[in-house]
């Protein structure tokens, strides 16, 4: 007992360690710590008072992660080199996508959250169950597991797992995503929104440079120029667009065509974006897909003719005029060799197709 807290007593437990506890009307309180540190007095005010002691509330920080756990893998996502060469619109897309995956619920009868599940516990059945949730959007499915395959992909860098789960595990969404445009809807728009128009302007910066909506929308003025290019050993001078893609940062110089030229030079200069609004205002490349549907529909278009369809449909167009796969990546800005030898398999598959069928013609005397 100490003359600063008349009641406490100290003792020893049975591992040697010295205890302290308020005794009063036979009531005996146990008191945290030794006298003066801060738990101590508070639990022995407390007990003096013959009140329940307060105890600080511990709140689990947003962003803490337990050890090797999906939460703490993320972290470690989100501090790697690859994370950071990522482009701002794909890191939001990832961020967006895994912080649903984290905070999702493993069981939805039971609170666990996957971001405290140790990755070394996740199998492919529980990858496939994750799949099976988002079975209605299967192309957000598809990018999620994109997304989780990040998360991995940094456990087995720290050697908290050995391999990938998930390895050769494919989810090919059932749909084809945005097409191309037939040559009769390209045919029906031009009919409907003349040179000079933005209507016709958007359509021509998008099919005939093969860019995305946030590239067309942010293209200046100053970025056509004029390049030298040596051509069957002849110097010649060759009017391009000089491009920096915000997806993966990349460079790209794309040649302006007769078909692309003919809207430009009807096109008034209004500010430094080719593309303006009626306030001389740049667009936003969310604004163009709500402006294209409007210019679709009035030029009686069925939904569907979009502008990265018309991203494909120069894709089309590079394949059937017989250009070599890495002429299709350089256009259009791919890095994938699959994703652009689709557009060339298509155009050989139909040529191919034709070229058959015209012998079985000949055979069979109609020909």
């Amino acid at each position: 007992m100490t003359q600063e807290h008349p009641g406490a007593t100290s003792f020893k437990d049975r591992h040697g360690h010295t205890r302290w506890r308020y005794r009063r009307k036979h009531k005996t309180v146990s008191l945290p710590g030794a006298p003066g540190e801060p738990e101590f007095e508070e639990a022995y005010a407390a007990a003096v008072e013959g009140r329940e002691r307060k105890v600080a509330e511990v709140r689990r920080h947003p962003s803490a992660a337990l050890p090797r756990t999906f939460g703490a893998a993320w972290r470690l996502v989100l501090a790697s080199p690859e994370w950071v060469r990522l482009d701002p619109s794909t890191r939001k897309h990832n961020v967006t996508l895994a912080e649903n995956f984290l905070h999702d619920r493993v069981d939805p009868a039971f609170p666990d959250l996957w971001r405290d599940v140790p990755v070394a516990d996740f199998r492919r059945r529980h990858m496939k169950l994750v799949l099976s949730r988002k079975a209605s959007t299967p192309h957000t499915a598809k990018h999620q597991m994109t997304a989780i395959r990040r998360m991995l992909n940094a456990a087995m860098d720290e050697e908290w797992i050995e391999f990938d789960p998930t390895l050769r595990m494919n989810w090919r969404p059932p749909t084809t995503g945005f097409r191309a445009w037939t040559d009769e809807e390209i045919e029906a728009f031009e009919a409907r929104w003349s040179p000079g128009t933005n209507a016709r302007l958007v359509f021509a910066l998008a099919v005939w440079l093969g860019n995305r909506r946030s590239d067309i929308a942010n293209l200046r003025w100053d970025q056509r120029r004029k390049v030298r290019l040596t051509i069957d050993s002849m110097q010649q001078e060759v009017d391009v667009f000089d491009l920096r893609q915000m997806k993966g940062d990349k460079r790209l110089f794309v040649p302006v065509t007769p078909m692309l030229e003919e809207v430009l030079s009807a096109s008034p200069v209004k500010g430094s974006t080719i593309l303006t609004t009626a306030y001389g205002k740049p667009f936003s490349a969310k604004s163009l897909t709500g402006h294209m549907a409007l210019w679709t529909k009035a030029a009686g278009l069925a939904p569907g003719c979009t502008i990265h369809g018309l991203r494909k449909t120069l894709g089309r167009f590079l394949a059937e005029s017989d250009a070599s796969t890495r002429q299709l990546m350089d256009v259009l800005g791919h890095d994938n060799i699959e994703h652009a030898e689709l557009y060339s398999r298509d155009a050989q598959q139909i040529r191919l197709a034709h070229s058959g069928m015209a012998k079985v013609v000949t055979l069979r005397g109609r020909g």
